[in-house]
């Protein structure tokens, strides 16, 4: 990337994996309201239901971790969490019509293998005696290899799970002990053999732009990557907010990375992606050919879900548990309060420990479909939208800050290039994408609100 461009727009931006951001929710957003959104959600596209269960606990804080997590708490107060969260879950079952089914159960925190793999299993259970599932379905857990031995590993198998998620962040141990994580327990070859001879899919996760990363260094994690061949991975780009996270300050001490050294690490570590066969898929992912996400991006069809990204075949519609879970309906967001404490005694009251959320417009709706398109598929075409939408393409563009010269000043550098039909975004520019969608966001007018650097 040209410098020039690297300064221009490295600039504060959202990151889109909702819209509106959530930072735009709003505390009048009632428990009643959430009920009433989950019971209209029922006659709402997309049909399939998706279940995200938060699970906060951690050993230690990581201090680049952005996600609302905590350290271990005492047995009790863990076991009264677990119930909250199946009290949660039974209030909720009953409001979804029982002719849907279930497309994806995703499990995030925190650390979800803080819990017993009998706790784990016992909550599939719980969800999947309720509702048929779509074929092939994503029953999916984000797994911290720091505490996993053999027998956890292959408990979890037996637990109905059919996606491993290993947060791996790097094989460097100087740059895990500096962000304070706790490195793989088991060798990373002998937990890759597990998986694979069970059949299950592997996804591994790294972040890039930590301290004492460099281009050199990363490529090596990255090369040891390709060698475990995983179905997909994932290089999440740090993202920087200590006004949200504290710990993040920790970090400060050693450094970071410089823009243009972050840069660099990405673009190396996807240069050795692609000569190894995989496909690149939104802004962090990279995926085997036959993938059915690389399939989908081929037929521009590839789209995502607070899950992540995900097929037109797997998406459904996010009901969260746990704290701090958001929701994401057709028309609305609701998102669960973010004290432990509150959670459980709203719960035991027969409560939805709901927070605040979001009604979304039907302006705001047709945003986010614009929005969502390109972030996934790197292009829009307006008369696709408008169909889809049922509504004309000049509503479309209306619902927007659809401007030609902010389009122009985007082709000019090399970002996009545009006509009265479709905006593209080139492939050597994907990493400005988020740019370009907040040139179209309303919301972003005159908008205070913080939000991570493009870069």
């Amino acid at each position: 990337m040209k410098q020039e461009l690297l300064n221009k727009y490295s600039i504060p931006v959202p990151r889109y994996t909702s819209y509106p951001p959530a930072n735009f929710f709003n505390e009048s957003f009632t428990a009643d309201l959430h009920r009433n959104v989950v019971v209209e959600s029922n006659k709402r596209k997309p049909e399939h239901i998706s279940i995200y269960i938060h699970i906060p606990f951690c050993y230690q804080m990581c201090y680049y971790c952005g996600c609302n997590s905590q350290l271990m708490r005492e047995k009790t107060a863990i076991v009264n969490y677990i119930d909250a969260l199946k009290k949660e879950i039974r209030m909720v079952l009953p409001l979804l019509d029982h002719s849907r089914k279930i497309s994806q159960i995703h499990y995030g925190g925190g650390t979800p293998t803080s819990q017993p793999v009998a706790v784990l299993k016992e909550i599939n259970q719980m969800i999947l005696s309720e509702f048929e599932c779509i074929e092939n379905p994503e029953i999916a857990i984000e797994c911290h290899p720091g505490y996993m031995n053999e027998q956890y590993w292959l408990d979890l198998i037996q637990a109905g799970f059919n996606r491993i998620s290993i947060g791996v962040q790097d094989f460097n141990e100087d740059v895990l002990k500096t962000s304070n994580r706790k490195a793989s327990r088991m060798p990373i070859e002998d937990i890759v053999k597990i998986i694979r001879d069970n059949g299950l899919s592997l996804n591994m996760d790294f972040i890039y732009g930590l301290p004492l990363q460099t281009p050199e260094s990363f490529a090596e994690t990255i090369n040891k990557a390709i060698s475990l061949k995983p179905d997909r991975i994932v290089t999440f780009s740090y993202a920087h907010v200590p006004w949200v996270n504290k710990l993040q300050e920790n970090l400060e001490k050693t450094g970071l990375p410089s823009v243009e050294t972050k840069s660099r690490i990405y673009e190396t570590a996807k240069g050795l992606l692609l000569d190894a066969g995989y496909k690149t898929i939104g802004l962090d992912h990279f995926v085997l050919s036959g993938d059915e996400l690389y399939k989908a991006l081929e037929s521009k069809s590839l789209h995502r879900n607070f899950q992540g990204y995900c097929t037109r075949r797997t998406t459904g519609q996010v009901y969260a548990f746990g704290i701090t879970g958001i929701s994401q309906l057709a028309s609305a967001y609701s998102q669960n309060t973010k004290d432990l404490d509150m959670y459980i005694e709203q719960v035991n009251k027969g409560n939805l420990p709901i927070a605040k959320g979001y009604i979304l417009s039907e302006e705001e709706q047709v945003t986010r479909e614009v929005i969502s398109e390109l972030m996934c598929n790197y292009t829009v075409n307006w008369e696709q939208i408008a169909e889809r939408m049922n509504i004309p393409v000049e509503s479309v563009k209306d619902a927007l800050n659809y401007n030609e010269l902010a389009l122009a000043d985007f082709a000019k550098d090399g970002i996009i290039e545009f006509d009265e039909g479709h905006i593209t975004v080139l492939p050597e520019a994907a990493p400005f994408v988020r740019n370009v969608a907040a040139s179209l966001d309303k919301l972003m007018l005159n908008s205070e609100k913080k939000y991570s650097k493009s870069i």
